[in-house]
């Protein structure tokens, strides 16, 4: 899912009006330089209730079961109940209501729901594919066919 399309489902899935994020978000400008910084910083980041070790919501755990499927292992994760601020602001920041959410290579790709969508239709392999990440599911359906 390339970023335009990121964004155009995101736009589609918040609902008419909605629109994307632009300079003047609610999230401020001290606090939308915080979380740009943090979302670029990494190729995956997830911000999610709890961490990746011990999720505190069933939706934080299912977006972390999705990458450890697909082998990614190094991805920084932001736990939104250490901070409040941070929670709202991300909220503020991608425009979306929900926790956990998902951005890879800087862009937010959307919460749960999203995520395993991407899983399910394969675009998930594509795009770690894209930031050089080799699904792990690869290797599983190579090791399926040989037999």
């Amino acid at each position: 899912m390339s970023g335009l399309l990121g964004r155009a489902a995101a736009a589609v899935l918040r609902g008419p009006g909605a629109g994307l994020r632009g300079a003047g978000s609610a999230a401020g400008g001290g606090a939308a330089a915080r979380l740009e910084a943090l979302v670029k910083k990494d190729k995956v980041v997830v911000f999610l209730k709890g961490t990746p070790e011990q999720p505190r919501c069933g939706f934080s755990n299912a977006v972390v079961q999705i990458l450890r499927l697909h082998g990614v292992r190094d991805f920084a994760a932001y736990n939104v109940l250490d901070d409040p601020q941070l929670r709202q602001g991300v909220k503020d920041y991608s425009n979306w209501p929900t926790i956990p959410q998902v951005f890879l290579d800087g862009e937010f790709v959307g919460g749960c729901d999203i995520l395993l969508q991407m899983h399910q239709n394969g675009d998930l392999v594509e795009e770690l594919r894209k930031l050089g990440i080799r699904s792990a599911l690869l290797d599983h359906e190579g090791d399926q066919d040989s037999r």
